[in-house]
């Protein structure tokens, strides 16, 4: 790993104090690591200069070329979209899982962060809204000054609820964000898949692009357990003591089949997926999300 993206992973964003300073050192330190974007479509670097005409928003006037030149020049970006875009965080106490110290509601706050910083960046509007089995909070979307730490603050005390039903509150979602934008979810999907797809699907009905990221933890993925072992369920389930080997095929098994039915159907509804392990550093999450937002998903 580069020296800029070393700086992404996440066991050493949890020792720097701060959510904006986390989303700040990891947006920095991935944007620095592009030599030339292949995005096209957003405002992470302008494009040109122009000269100033009325009308136009006087913060972009460039002042140092103002000082040689003694002309009003703009820094004309790529494209200016106004986008609105709505993180969607599950908040559900399966989320409060974690082998490697880390919980995955810990990597998903640093991912959410993160991704508000981005899109803050590209100066497009930014949303919060959290759930369990209903909508915990909903920050709607604004460009306004001062938003993003609003944002910030949020996903810096999240508690998790102790149970999810991600199918209602995301057709609550649906229903409450009117304009058409992008709407990123971020959950370890641990529910009935069929309703989450079912939910995905009334989000592009309403026009809204769509962009999945499931979170999990390497030892949910892997099953790493080899002596007997009693697993509690964290949403009510109730105890389990097992023999690893007797029950890791069937687990393992069991696991792929839901992931790939929700890769599945949200290929499907033109839906972007991406599997993360919180293990992972964050810039796999940032390129997704550029390609989804360039409309190359």
């Amino acid at each position: 790993m580069s020296n800029v993206l070393r700086f992404i992973d996440p066991k050493i964003l949890a020792s720097i104090s701060g959510m904006e300073l986390r989303a700040k050192t990891v947006v920095e330190g991935f944007l620095s690591g592009l030599h030339k974007s292949p995005y096209k479509g957003f405002s992470v670097e302008f494009a040109e200069y122009r000269q100033y005409t009325p009308g136009d928003d006087p913060r972009h006037i460039d002042w140092k070329v103002f000082g040689r030149f003694d002309r009003y020049y703009v820094k004309e970006f790529e494209e200016e979209t106004n986008l609105n875009c709505h993180i969607v965080l599950d908040l559900s106490n399966s989320m409060n899982f974690a082998s490697n110290g880390m919980t995955k509601l810990e990597y998903a706050s640093y991912l959410a962060a993160s991704l508000a910083y981005l899109i803050s960046r590209q100066r497009d509007g930014i949303g919060l809204v959290t759930f369990g089995d209903k909508i915990v909070h909903h920050i709607p979307a604004q460009v306004r000054s001062g938003h993003l730490q609003t944002i910030l603050l949020e996903l810096s005390n999240l508690k998790t609820v102790p149970r999810t039903d991600i199918g209602l509150p995301l057709h609550q979602v649906a229903d409450a964000v009117n304009k058409k934008g992008m709407i990123v979810l971020i959950s370890d999907l641990l529910d009935d898949p069929e309703k989450i797809i079912h939910a995905i699907q009334h989000f592009r009905f309403r026009g809204h692009e769509v962009i999945v990221f499931n979170i999990f933890d390497a030892a949910e993925i892997t099953f790493p357990y080899h002596n007997t072992i009693k697993f509690v369920g964290l949403e009510g389930e109730g105890e389990y003591t097992a023999i690893p080997h007797s029950v890791r095929d069937e687990y393992l098994a069991r696991l792929k089949n839901h992931i790939a039915f929700l890769e599945k159907g949200c290929g499907s509804n033109r839906t972007s997926f991406s599997l993360l392990d919180t293990s992972k550093p964050l810039d796999f999450a940032l390129q997704a999300y550029l390609a989804a937002r360039a409309g190359k998903m």
